[in-house]
């Protein structure tokens, strides 16, 4: 892992903050304190030896000096993207701490995505109020609703000029971040004073420089549910094959963690580990000497896997917020094993089980709740400190803030050499390759 150089680290700022903070009783972050971007010994030599400051990110938390009046402010709420388990606690979170700690006396919630700050669309911003919030956080899905896709970003601005926004909270993953970078570049140019704070959703936990992502707790959680069912179909029948897809477009943490979380897993496939069907070593053959030595299997694949498998470069489709469109890895899967099966005549059941849509419509489980809660408070005290462009993270046991432009700037993956992956190959006990030769 290459460190960012410091440069990538800056936060900026809408100006100096000379307004005493209105927090009672807090412990205020103390300016020079940063959290360590790494804490290997081998990595951090160079700069100690140097006598510089390694990489660092700024600490998240409230500060003693802030920039706006709450008063006088107006923050705007806005869910993108596809839905995640605590993004009502997270709209709950600010709704709360803007009211009660700061005194913010209107909070505007913008309809399904980007699209509610459209001009065109026709969606009213719901007025958020503690009492509007009360039992959100009880519900999965999202009050304000969400969408895909880009809208125009000077019109954007234009809706937050309109209604004197101060403060936007945009909450998603990497497209609604890119989305998130464009409007504080736009709001810059036009000299506006406008914060724009991210808070990071995406339940593949593929941010970069983020430890997690909310809702991806409560994703494995309740994979691990899904596949004891998975487990107990495959032993319920001889040869037996409980096949379970979950989530993970590019990267296979919640199909990784899942299988760690209940060991009955025999075959975890994610999408930064290439497979193929056929040929010797490959995942068909090693499905079959699985089934004659135990004579059941439990199989899980993110959806990301083997599209290489699946798709034809020339054919490519996109969805409106231009990510790939990915073909139905799982009913492939299942196809292609009873086929395989019938030419060798050997029996076999497949009990197919897909609970992506049922997974990230959940409430949030305790801790994301928790999570989602401190994401949201930390998220306040950022844009109240007149702190823009940056998501809130969690680093080293840390929150902390990170410029998005070094967040989306590469996805993060498993590691086919790093240590998760390698406790994956251990606990079941798959071939580190299944590629067929």
């Amino acid at each position: 892992m290459s460190l960012p150089a410091p440069e990538a680290l800056r936060i900026e700022t809408l100006g100096p903050c000379r307004i005493p903070s209105p927090l009672q009783g807090e412990r205020f972050v103390d300016e020079a304190r940063r959290v360590l971007v790494c804490t290997d010994t081998q990595q951090l030599a160079p700069y100690l030896k140097a006598g510089v400051q390694p990489p660092a990110f700024e600490l998240a938390g409230p500060r003693a000096q802030i920039f706006f009046r709450p008063e006088t402010l107006t923050c705007g709420i806005v869910t993108c993207g596809g839905l995640c388990p605590g993004l009502n606690n997270v709209i709950r979170s600010l709704v709360l701490s803007l009211t009660y700690a700061y005194g913010v006396r209107r909070i505007l919630g913008f309809r399904y995505g980007y699209a509610g700050l459209a001009s065109k669309s026709g969606y009213a911003p719901l007025v958020l109020t503690p009492e509007v919030v009360d039992t959100i956080h009880e519900q999965g899905g999202t009050l304000l609703g969400t969408s895909r896709g880009p809208q125009d970003v000077a019109d954007m601005v234009d809706t937050l000029v309109r209604w004197d926004v101060g403060v936007l909270f945009a909450i998603g993953g990497d497209g609604t971040l890119r989305g998130a970078a464009a409007l504080s570049q736009e709001i810059a140019r036009r000299g506006l004073k406008i914060g724009v704070v991210g808070i990071p959703k995406t339940i593949d936990n593929d941010l970069e420089w983020i430890e997690r992502s909310f809702g991806f707790a409560t994703a494995v959680e309740e994979a691990r549910r899904v596949i004891v069912g998975a487990h107990a179909e495959a032993r319920g029948a001889w040869n037996g094959i409980g096949l379970v897809k979950l989530m993970g477009r590019h990267s296979g943490f919640i199909a990784a963690h899942a299988s760690l979380a209940n060991s009955d897993v025999n075959f975890c496939l994610v999408p930064e580990v290439p497979f193929t069907l056929e040929g010797e070593g490959g995942f068909l053959q090693a499905l079959e000497r699985r089934l004659e030595r135990k004579h059941h299997a439990v199989v899980v694949v993110a959806e990301g896997a083997g599209q290489e498998l699946l798709q034809d470069p020339a054919r490519v489709e996109r969805d409106p917020s231009g990510n790939i469109r990915l073909k139905d890895i799982g009913a492939y899967l299942r196809d292609e094993i009873v086929r395989y099966f019938a030419r060798r005549q050997l029996p076999v059941t497949v009990k197919y089980i897909d609970p992506s849509y049922t997974i990230r419509s959940l409430p949030a489980n305790s801790l994301d709740a928790e999570y989602c809660l401190l994401l949201g408070q930390h998220a306040v005290h950022a844009g109240l400190a007149g702190r823009t462009n940056l998501v809130v993270g969690y680093w080293n046991q840390h929150f902390t803030h990170v410029p998005i432009a070094l967040a989306v700037a590469r996805r993060k993956q498993l590691d086919p050499q790093g240590e998760t992956w390698q406790r994956v190959l251990e606990a079941t006990g798959q071939p580190a390759s299944l590629v067929g030769h």
